[in-house]
């Protein structure tokens, strides 16, 4: 709790820069769950109808080697909302799995790290860091990083609707009333959960025209359980059978993995999502608010394409959530704040969650007493550079998704992944090769040793936690990374 103590008494100064430093701007921050990059329109997709989300691309920047910090949510919001990589908080998988190695009753090679089932309250959240600096904060959505007593309204943010423990929308009429949720009333009957915290996300705006302000609308959609407004499903359904589309399956290890965007259910998820994004965003056109409102739009992992009915494509990327590779990692990011961002920029410098944090706090002119990891993205959007650095992941766990324990580095054009259950390294070159279908780690071993050992040195730095072998596996048994028996999934249907 020192940290928030020392952070509180900075508030006086800072607070009183609201008055003199007027141009500092309001900042809408969209986080959308399990989204990929691929998803929307302005990134490919050609079956999903996204134009809200499009139009904002076209009004600000666009990044195409935007990252997320991990492969699974809770260790990137966390890593978004301190801005410090997921190992430095002690949350490297999502809340809700095994929390130590004993818990662990899968048959696997390795035991997964231990991590944190808590964003610690001595964090500094966005929220507070915001907060200090004279802006009104407000979350909405899903918080995925500790129980009650850590929830958004004990970590910076004045009000609080829908954000708790729970990685999804589980209540009985799960996107729909009733919710269910101990920080969401239920609305009428039929209401649908991402245009109910669109609404609330702009009483909030209204409420606070007059003075800086910071909303966090944090989505449930797309997560599963999969679940469209009937409209929007029939909709889809109509224009996949009109587009002559049906399923076709490739394969990542073991798993299958979805090759076409045409699952009708999900493509109505993501015009939802998109549809509560417009409604946000013409709130801040009415008011004249949206020429100096930051607005920062991206995802906490890629999209789900190897299990749970596996309902979207990531191609031409690999993998996706759950993965290392970037399917997996890499996310849709969009930045619009019109007083400073020219519109139409596609930006291709690799930035990654951490980042959000850095760049709040230097448009905000707020302080921080932590450490952090992230840059601010400011000096690229007014169209310079950013110092030339490596990303980082790493995930000593395995996830439900199929993937492994593993770590990787990119730098440059170059990526490296070390796998934990046999140790095996993967190079690619992501410039020539974005689909990472060709290993090069046998024709560069120089440069496989020179990422491995910057690897090594930020593991240690960030105090990564590492698997360790699991005495009981048995190989003659089904391998536990296969829930379900160890049999690989049937194909998957589109409901």
């Amino acid at each position: 709790m020192f940290a928030k103590r020392l952070l509180a008494s900075l508030t006086l100064a800072v607070t009183s820069l609201a008055t003199a430093a007027p141009s500092r701007p309001n900042i809408v921050f969209f986080l959308v769950d399990d989204l990929g990059q691929r998803d929307l329109g302005s990134y490919g997709s050609t079956f999903y109808e996204t134009p809200n989300v499009d139009r904002l691309a076209k009004q600000g920047a666009l990044f195409t080697d935007a990252y997320a910090a991990c492969p699974v949510c809770s260790p990137t919001r966390a890593a978004v909302q301190t801005g410090r990589w997921p190992q430095r908080t002690g949350v490297t998988d999502y809340i809700g799995a095994a929390m130590k190695p004993e818990l662990w009753k899968r048959n696997t090679k390795l035991l997964p790290a231990p991590y944190s089932d808590r964003l610690a309250q001595d964090e500094v959240t966005m929220g507070e860091m915001l907060k200090s600096a004279g802006y009104a904060t407000f979350f909405a959505g899903k918080w995925h990083l500790g129980p009650e007593g850590w929830w958004p309204e004990n970590q910076g943010y004045d009000h609080n609707l829908g954000g708790v423990d729970r990685g999804g929308p589980y209540g009985r009429g799960k996107y729909f009333v009733p919710y269910d949720n101990p920080r969401l009333p239920d609305g009428p009957q039929g209401e649908h959960l991402p245009d109910r915290l669109a609404t609330e996300a702009n009483r909030f705006i209204e409420a606070n025209k007059n003075q800086l302000f910071f909303a966090f609308f944090s989505f449930y959609s797309v997560h599963t359980p999969l679940q469209s407004r009937p409209d929007l499903e029939k909709k889809y359904e109509a224009k996949r059978e009109k587009l002559g589309l049906e399923a076709k399956w490739g394969k990542e290890d073991t798993r299958e993995v979805r090759q076409v965007q045409e699952h009708p259910v999900y493509a109505g998820m993501v015009e939802a999502m998109d549809l509560a994004v417009g409604k946000v965003l013409a709130k801040l056109d009415e008011l004249g608010l949206a020429e100096n409102t930051l607005v920062i739009f991206t995802s906490d992992n890629g999209g789900l394409s190897t299990s749970e009915g596996s309902p979207t494509s990531n191609l031409p990327l690999r993998g996706g959530k759950g993965w290392m590779y970037e399917g997996g990692i890499r996310e849709p990011l969009i930045v619009r704040w019109p007083a400073t961002v020219k519109p139409g920029l596609v930006l291709d410098t690799p930035v990654s969650s951490p980042d959000f944090f850095a760049t709040a706090m230097d448009v905000a002119e707020a302080k921080t007493t932590a450490k952090i990891d992230g840059v601010s993205l400011l000096p690229v959007l007014k169209g310079g550079s950013l110092p030339e650095r490596a990303l980082y992941w790493h995930y000593p766990h395995y996830g439900n998704q199929g993937g492994a324990p593993g770590s990787a580095i990119r730098e440059g054009d170059w990526k490296l992944i070390e796998w934990f259950e046999d140790g095996k390294r993967e190079l690619f070159n992501l410039r020539e090769d974005i689909g990472e279908k060709n290993d090069l780690s046998q024709t560069n071993p120089e440069k496989v040793t020179a990422l491995a050992a910057k690897l090594e040195a930020w593991r240690k730095d960030v105090g990564a936690l590492m698997p360790i072998k699991n005495e009981t596996y048995d190989a003659t048994k089904p391998n536990g990374r296969l829930p379900g028996g160890g049999l690989p999934p049937k194909k998957k249907k589109n409901k």
